[in-house]
């Protein structure tokens, strides 16, 4: 069972229903302290960096999710929720975030590229992946961002992909705790398999 933290920025119920699909029961919860019954967490986002941290420190989901990892449970981040697991952000000033994976979460730059990116885009794989079993190298997923993360350790980069004339990165698996930049659950077949190795791994 998989555990969906609903701190007021996600699109929690697409989620739900894609495991559903996958026939895997997941529950949609505001409330932290039933999140240390479950071995694995999903963050989702949609929004702006700085509101959502601010939602999750309040909640106390924050502590809640470090707690989760640190005890060795397995957490995934889609989109602004890929973004919250890092240092800090740009994003409309400056923010702090979760820290679970080092790095900055920056805008893209381009005077070529129409910011955000909204739509189909490959994926490069980087490493051996947990979360991309069964699915090929340059697989094409849904992105809608204006900000991408930049880890400090290119170790914990799992894919990147191509946009604003650089390869930033889409991906992120380390040590139990996995990311992606993309939806997967808006992601057809693929977006699926990702969920489905999720809750598998």
């Amino acid at each position: 069972m998989i555990f969906i933290a609903d701190y007021g920025a996600g699109n929690l119920h697409s989620v739900r229903k894609a495991f559903e699909y996958l026939g895997l029961r997941a529950v949609v919860s505001s409330d932290p302290r039933k999140l240390s019954g479950f071995r694995k967490v999903l963050l989702p986002g949609v929004g702006a960096f700085g509101q959502a941290i601010d939602s999750l420190n309040a909640s106390g989901f924050t502590d809640a999710v470090l707690e989760h990892v640190d005890k060795g449970g397995h957490l995934l981040g889609i989109c602004l929720g890929m973004q919250l697991l890092l240092g800090e952000s740009e994003e409309m000033g400056s923010h702090r975030g979760m820290n679970l994976v080092p790095g900055k979460v920056v805008h893209f730059q381009s005077e070529t590229d129409k910011i955000p990116q909204i739509g189909w885009n490959s994926v490069d794989l980087k490493k051996e992946s947990i979360l991309f079993r069964g699915i090929g190298d340059h697989t094409f997923f849904y992105f809608v961002h204006s900000y991408y993360c930049d880890p400090q350790n290119q170790e914990d980069i799992a894919a990147t992909t191509w946009f604003a004339g650089k390869n930033f990165c889409s991906a992120i698996e380390k040590n139990g705790i996995f990311a992606v930049q993309f939806h997967p659950e808006k992601s057809s077949a693929a977006g699926l398999q990702i969920l489905k190795n999720f809750a598998g791994c």
